[in-house]
């Protein structure tokens, strides 16, 4: 383990705060960069240092790499909400790859040598073979998508003329929340299913939702790979390990290679509480892809990971458990 500490950009928030307890909870150093304009400022844990600030700001990011000693950048700073990408695409070009590349700019003139990049799916856009591998032909549906597709695509020109190493890990459908209940999605403003389903469980909200039945599917609604945050987070670790202990780069899709439906996730959650909710069908919603299923052969076999909490359930129950806490601490 390096004894140099780990900057987490985004550490504030939902992904990049449940690998800031996944670090910490292994002894690594942490130091979290947040702007706090979507995470939020109790999230952060006390035994890591905290610096409020832009990701994008090059002469505050000179200051942390040189007063910390910063070798290794885990980046999760950006906007993620498709809809929104759709409606104001400038917004997101802006925040996820102008940001990005001032980011990784600086990297490269400070001799960073590991940067960890959080990407998506998106990028895929409808693929054309599922389970999609990393070599599958990127074809995004949406600005959100464009903008991780650009920024990786900038990192892998950085590194071909730098001593930077990275991997890209592209996430599939992020949900659940931490076991211990440490950490969970906090955001207001969320567009993921399993989070919307129990706000609507726990009376936070009306109705929930599905927006289109007449996809190419078996139920007709969209199918995604959920992985558990927590998975991910040790993802992300496994990543970092690998880095400090390589001398190359890689590009890893993050999922469990299984796909489940919005049908099947909103009968598995009323399984769960035993009662049903309210489910309204809406319209296709801009930008959305039928289906979306890793292979993760690749993950599998280059990082020392294996997934602790692979089930529909556990995921939902960590989700619910996770919401009636924050609910009632609001």
């Amino acid at each position: 383990m390096s004894e140099s500490p780990i900057l987490v950009t985004g550490g504030a928030g939902y992904i990049g705060n449940h690998v800031v307890h996944a670090l910490l909870d292994l002894g690594f150093s942490v130091v979290v960069l947040d702007n706090l304009s979507t995470g939020r400022r109790e999230a952060i844990p006390d035994n890591c240092e905290f610096v409020l600030g832009d990701a994008g700001d090059k002469e505050l990011l000179a200051k942390v790499f040189k007063e910390y000693g910063i070798n290794s950048v885990l980046h999760f700073a950006g906007f993620i909400i498709v809809e929104e990408s759709v409606e104001d695409p400038l917004k997101y070009y802006q925040n996820n790859t102008l940001v990005s590349l001032k980011l990784i700019e600086s990297c490269v003139e400070a001799k960073i040598d590991n940067f960890i990049f959080s990407s998506t799916a998106a990028v895929y856009g409808d693929a054309r073979e599922i389970p999609v591998l990393e070599s599958s032909s990127l074809a995004p549906l949406n600005p959100y998508g464009f903008s991780k597709a650009m920024t990786e695509q900038m990192l892998r020109d950085a590194a071909a003329v730098s001593s930077l190493n990275y991997i890209i890990l592209r996430y599939f459908n992020v949900a659940g929340a931490d076991p211990q209940r440490r950490t969970g999605q906090r955001s207001k403003q969320s567009t993921h299913l399993i989070k919307l389903a129990c706000e609507t469980a726990l009376g936070k909200r009306e109705q929930i939702t599905v927006f289109g039945n007449d996809y190419p599917t078996p139920d007709g609604t969209c199918i995604r790979d959920y992985i558990h945050v927590s998975d991910l987070a040790m993802a992300h670790v496994k990543a970092l390990e690998y880095l400090q202990n390589n001398q190359n780069s890689l590009l890893l899709n993050c999922g469990y290679g299984e796909g489940s439906s919005v049908s099947e996730v909103l009968t598995t959650l009323q399984k769960v509480i035993g009662r049903e909710i309210n489910i309204v069908q809406g319209p296709r919603r801009a930008g959305d892809a039928a289906e979306l299923v890793a292979n993760n052969s690749r993950l599998l076999s280059e990082l020392d990971w294996e997934p602790q909490y692979n089930d529909l359930k556990t995921i939902i129950y960590d989700a619910l458990e996770w919401e009636k806490i924050y609910c009632e601490g609001m």
